[in-house]
């Protein structure tokens, strides 16, 4: 009998060159959800990752895209299994997720991905699997600078006493206590897995009942402050939020552009968030400590323009975002 090995024929078995394809029907175990707004040099790189955890797991992709200028949805139409939407205009970030949502079809959970994300291997399955712990509504990962360090991505709610932290130190000393910054500084924080107030809106994993009961992303924040929000009423539904370092993705950052007017859109939407949830105090609280913020800022031209925005309702309309009327 010949030792030799018969010829392989495409007929025999899949050639191992075929990528992994995305699901475009039926019932998923993750539906991914990305907004992209001129992201072309973005999609690939995300998409390739998220090809990978094919395997224990199905996947569906979804793009929501705002009316990109660039070849971002040239790029997008190579990938003939990706769901794509236009969403005719650029309409924010919470928008663009509810309308990836509505035409997500099945799925036991809906992963919210920036566009400027590279998944490692696994880390969808080590999020789906967290996410099935009792009592468990959403999870986000561990980010990654492009160089490998830890992104500081975990929040504390919003209070005054942590946004006049901020304010006063920034990043410098910190080792301060919780209740003198909104973001969480302790190295060992990113060690273990637990339960957060909310994190960097880049990536969150949402079961698909509570994403159901808890409703659609709030869509006046446009951009900022919509994952504070949404990640406060996963908590007032009774489920928590919980970090998983077992998932790791790496986050390039300035997906969303680094524009001046989008540091002023932070510090307004913050001032908004305060409004919704914590009335007229707060917003009396938290204003001075903004202004105060971007005035020892004011040599970057985000700050001054936050300044400006803080005070002044026409510089506001200004703002990247929908046309709002009253204090918005």
């Amino acid at each position: 009998m010949s030792t030799t090995a018969p010829s392989s024929r495409s007929s025999d078995r899949p050639s191992s060159v075929v990528k992994a394809k995305f699901a475009r029907s039926g019932r998923v175990d993750i539906a991914v959800l990305v907004v992209t707004y001129n992201n072309a040099v973005d999609v690939d790189p995300l998409v390739a990752s998220l090809r990978r955890q094919i395997g224990e797991l199905t996947v569906r992709v979804v793009v929501a895209d705002n009316n990109s200028t660039d070849a971002t949805v040239e790029v997008l139409a190579q990938h003939d299994d990706i769901i794509v939407v236009a969403t005719g205009g650029n309409l924010g970030y919470a928008a663009g997720i509810n309308r990836a949502m509505k035409v997500a079809g099945e799925a036991e959970a809906f992963l919210v991905l920036n566009p400027d994300l590279v998944a490692a291997d696994g880390a969808l399955a080590a999020m789906l699997a967290r996410s099935r712990s009792h009592g468990v509504g959403a999870v986000v990962p561990l980010l990654l600078d492009p160089g490998g360090t830890r992104n500081h991505s975990l929040r504390h709610e919003p209070h005054p006493l942590r946004s006049l932290g901020d304010a006063l130190f920034g990043a410098r000393l910190r080792w301060r206590p919780g209740w003198l910054s909104e973001l969480v500084f302790a190295p060992t924080a990113y060690e273990y897995p637990h339960p957060v107030d909310w994190a960097t809106g880049a990536a969150i994993l949402i079961r698909a009942e509570l994403a159901r009961s808890v409703g659609s992303w709030d869509e006046r924040f446009f951009l900022y402050s919509e994952e504070t929000d949404y990640c406060r009423r996963v908590r007032n539904s009774g489920a928590t939020i919980w970090f998983e370092p077992n998932a790791t993705m790496t986050h390039r950052r300035g997906g969303s552009g680094l524009f001046p007017a989008l540091t002023a859109l932070m510090q307004v939407n913050r001032v908004r968030y305060a409004r919704i949830h914590h009335g007229s105090w707060a917003v009396a609280t938290l204003l001075p400590i903004l202004i105060l913020q971007s005035a020892l800022r004011v040599g970057q031209r985000g700050h001054r323009l936050a300044l400006l925005a803080l005070v002044s309702s026409s510089h506001r309309q200004r703002l990247p975002g929908r046309r709002t009327r009253g204090h918005d």
